[in-house]
């Protein structure tokens, strides 16, 4: 049988780990869960959300049920975590790990790693090119890490935000791609791409989520989601069902409190990183959340000084191509053919939307670093720089009036022009 979504959210209102321990023994009440074997799928440290709360509230209620109950870290293409990384994104210690939460075992996906995989099915270029509407006809082979099949039961657990690829994040976008293979990962993100960023973000019904969906539905096994909405570091709303159904009530809620509207567009923006962003990889998203509120013309300057790597994982790829709006790449498609579709969506998304005609370059708005990434690396990827110690964020604020924003901790809230 089937959850009924249960849940609880307000924009206006905040949940407390009494509220949570509520919710959680309410919605998993109504489950099979005896003697099952559980493997919950969760973020890594590029996300916010009380993971520490829903760890200690899943294992004291699960625990006593279940049979198993293990833990992965949905990292899409991200590096792996380290041991005490992943003790400190669930909020416990090494010895915590053994004596209080001995059943607790934990993961981390291996994208790249054939041997971890396990093919499910084949997503044909007819259905492709229908979800689509006909920006792709490729037939895509969807591969998931192979745990999955050891267990009765997949809980996902995560926050749910506007997302430049998939139009919100969460529910089943933590298996595709976040535990999944090299090619749906890279479908999904130039599926994305080729929508756009400014198009397809703050959006919830998208082609991508209907391949993130399609890609899910291969499974065979039982499927639930804990589906956050977070408000700064507290806990807005909390929904406990089937991943499509306590996902798109998250995104609901997400819709109210993760979009800022604004008046008019800025010339200048300085989009603060946070330090849950360790390289440009992650770090990009603080374009993505501001791309629709610069000006055309204007600039948008990433701000973050601890950042000194463009991507741990795909660094020397993004040097060999740099950073380009996405119409360089399709119109020269046989150049870039050896490129994985995931890496060009993540250059196209920090480029912005932009035009390439007669071998001209056009982008909507000048990106410029304001990082560790030393200025020789800027401009090899085509990106602007600026010396971080040169910034002074009191000199930003509250100068909107004259075309000027600044966000001090970007990257998870969207802003939208109204109208």
């Amino acid at each position: 049988m089937a959850l009924t979504c249960i849940g609880k959210g307000d924009a206006h209102g905040r949940l407390n780990a009494q509220d949570v321990r509520d919710l959680s023994e309410r919605a998993f009440a109504q489950a099979d869960l005896e003697a099952k074997k559980i493997l919950v799928i969760i973020p890594d440290h590029t996300r916010t959300a009380p993971i520490d709360v829903m760890f200690r509230v899943l294992y004291e209620v699960l625990t006593p049920r279940v049979q198993v109950l293990d833990f992965l870290v949905a990292l899409g293409t991200h590096p792996p975590m380290s041991e005490d990384a992943i003790n400190r994104r669930v909020g416990i210690t090494s010895e915590e790990r053994v004596s209080a939460y001995p059943k607790a075992r934990f993961f981390n996906h291996h994208w790249k790693d054939p041997k971890q995989l396990r093919h499910i099915g084949t997503i044909s270029a007819d259905e492709v090119a229908e979800i689509s509407g006909g920006l792709m006809s490729q037939q895509v082979e969807v591969t998931i890490n192979k745990m999955v099949f050891d267990y009765d039961i997949l809980l996902i657990v995560g926050p749910v935000f506007p997302h430049e690829v998939v139009g919100f994040s969460g529910g089943n976008k933590y298996l595709f791609p976040g535990i999944a293979g090299q090619e749906i990962i890279d479908l999904f993100h130039w599926l994305g791409a080729l929508i756009t960023n400014p198009e397809i973000i703050g959006t919830k019904n998208t082609p991508v989520r209907a391949v993130v969906d399609k890609a899910a539905s291969m499974l065979p096994m039982e499927r639930l989601c804990v589906a956050m909405v977070v408000s700064g570091s507290d806990l807005a709303g909390l929904y406990i069902g089937t991943p499509e159904e306590a996902w798109s009530t998250a995104a609901d809620l997400s819709d109210k409190l993760h979009i800022i509207y604004k008046e008019k567009p800025y010339r200048r923006v300085l989009s603060r990183a946070p330090e849950m962003y360790d390289d440009l990889w992650t770090g990009g998203k603080c374009m993505y959340k501001l791309e629709p509120v610069v000006a055309d013309g204007g600039e948008l300057i990433i701000y973050a000084p601890h950042i000194t790597e463009v991507s741990v994982t795909h660094g020397e790829i993004i040097e060999e191509i740099g950073y380009h709006v996405r119409d360089y790449f399709v119109k020269q498609m046989d150049r870039f053919r050896h490129i994985p579709g995931g890496v060009m969506a993540h250059s196209t998304h920090v480029k912005g939307i932009g035009s390439y005609e007669n071998g001209i370059e056009k982008p909507r708005v000048e990106v410029v670093l304001a990082t560790g990434i030393p200025e020789a690396v800027c401009r090899k990827i085509n990106l602007g720089y600026r010396d971080p110690a040169t910034i002074r964020t009191a000199e930003w604020e509250n100068r909107e009036n004259e075309g000027i924003l600044y966000v001090p901790k970007a990257g998870e809230v969207l802003y939208r022009l109204k109208g």
